[in-house]
């Protein structure tokens, strides 16, 4: 296993950028070693990296993402941290059904209006070709 690894690499493996990474850093989030300019990062920060950006997809906050990074590694440990996670998918879960809930209503506000229009539109034409208006 490769012992570190350099901003450079870490983010071409992520597609993240430089700014991105030191972001994470400045937030405490991950804790390069220093050698010189360069930053060296561990396979754990490597890990934390990967746990950050699968918490974005699924639509956590930063702050969120760095209180279960930091359960791991204090009590009550893995088992807190599971815990926090599940309540925290439970909650984004019942957030995104919410939404999707007001997209579905919306979708079918759209259709009626769309089927009004076209009505609308189609007895306008008809007026049209016989010479109504």
């Amino acid at each position: 296993m490769q012992r570190y690894f350099t901003i450079t690499q870490l983010t071409q493996e992520f597609d993240i950028t430089t700014r991105t990474l030191r972001f994470y850093e400045a937030q405490g989030l991950v804790t390069p070693q220093r050698r010189g300019r360069q930053r060296l990062y561990t396979p754990g920060d490597r890990t934390r990296i990967k746990l950050i950006l699968r918490g974005k997809r699924l639509g956590f906050s930063l702050n969120e993402i760095k209180e279960m990074i930091e359960m791991y590694g204090t009590s009550p440990g893995e088992a807190g941290q599971l815990r926090l996670l599940l309540e925290k998918i439970a909650a984004r879960r019942e957030e995104l059904l919410e939404k999707q809930r007001d997209i579905e209503l919306t979708l079918l506000e759209l259709d009626e209006v769309e089927t009004g229009a076209r009505t609308r539109m189609s007895e306008l034409v008809s007026r049209t070709r016989v010479g109504i208006e």
